[in-house]
């Protein structure tokens, strides 16, 4: 028997993709498919976009109230078995659900993850890079290295999502990695298929992860504190949790630094006396280490600014 799916794109003033988004969604080999569109009180010409597709999906339109509420609206409306998200402003190659779910037995799972095709750029000036799940560490490790898939890389059973109790409606940022953390909590099944067939377009600064770094540094630092605790109350904490939450805390006070270096110098000091920094990756290449281990964060950072 094939699986149904619900692929469900919440919209708020993205005219401008959506269009390409539903006939993405549309366009799904997986032959037991439905569409729903959420105008999430949209004051550009959105909704008239979505009502020329006429019935082949289903609309709904409501205030603005948040992505995540119009993302549970899709959860309520739908009838798939399986749900698929997909932002207004990414899309998905065309086999992505049925690949997902011919790679992976799906019975013996609540989540099926993939990596996705970042995209940046637009028209011939595109350029796709895929993200990277280390699948060598655990789930945990994954997550804390916020590599488990921004929200079109995934299938959701929905019963599985509604027993956690869907997508938060008041989480301001870091949306799907809110949810992820909670499917771990409740000891969801995870299993990853190897196809990346989501395209996650950024094309804006203005978009709800890019917007206002400093409030997705305080959210994500929230998020890691909290699996770090679990983590150590289900005596499941290891050295690896531990240098990735690190590595992850370093890049956060380095991004930080970019806009306020005195706020960046106490978050680094805080981190670093909870054994959260970890010096590895990009971020932290072998000029900026001798500096750093000679001098310390604070003159690291002014260095460093003063040669970008």
């Amino acid at each position: 028997m094939k699986s149904s799916v619900s692929i469900g794109i919440p919209c708020y003033n993205n005219a401008r993709w959506l269009t390409q988004a539903i006939e993405s969604a549309l366009a799904q080999t997986c032959p037991e498919k439905e569409v729903l569109v959420v105008d999430d009180g949209s004051t550009d010409h959105s909704a008239e976009i979505a009502r020329s597709f006429g019935d082949r999906i289903q609309f709904f339109q409501t205030e603005n109230r948040g992505g995540n509420h119009a993302r549970n609206l899709v959860v309520q409306h739908s009838t798939g078995e399986w749900l698929q998200f997909l932002d207004a402003d990414d899309y998905l190659e065309p086999e992505k659900i049925a690949r997902q779910l011919a790679e992976v037995n799906p019975e013996t799972a609540d989540v099926i993850y993939s990596s996705v095709l970042i995209e940046t750029g637009i028209g011939a000036e595109a350029h796709r890079e895929r993200s990277q799940i280390d699948t060598s560490n655990d789930l945990f490790a994954q997550w804390l290295a916020w590599e488990i898939p921004q929200t079109g890389g995934a299938l959701w059973r929905k019963s599985a999502l509604e027993s956690i109790g869907g997508w938060k409606e008041n989480q301001p940022c870091c949306q799907e990695h809110e949810l992820y953390l909670r499917a771990l909590q409740a000891d969801l099944r995870f299993v990853f298929a190897p196809s990346a067939l989501a395209i996650y377009r950024i094309w804006s600064d203005s978009t709800v992860c890019r917007k206002d770094p400093r409030l997705v540094i305080r959210v994500k630092t929230g998020l890691i504190d909290e699996m770090c605790t679990w983590l150590r109350q289900r005596v499941q904490w290891t050295q690896i949790h531990q240098r990735v939450a690190g590595r992850a805390c370093f890049e956060m006070a380095r991004t930080l630094a970019k806009y306020d270096r005195d706020a960046a110098a106490e978050y680094h000091r805080e981190r670093r006396d909870r054994q959260l920094i970890h010096l590895e990756g990009p971020a932290a290449p072998i000029s900026y280490q001798v500096i750093y281990r000679t001098l310390g964060f604070a003159f690291a950072e002014r260095f460093a600014a003063a040669r970008r």
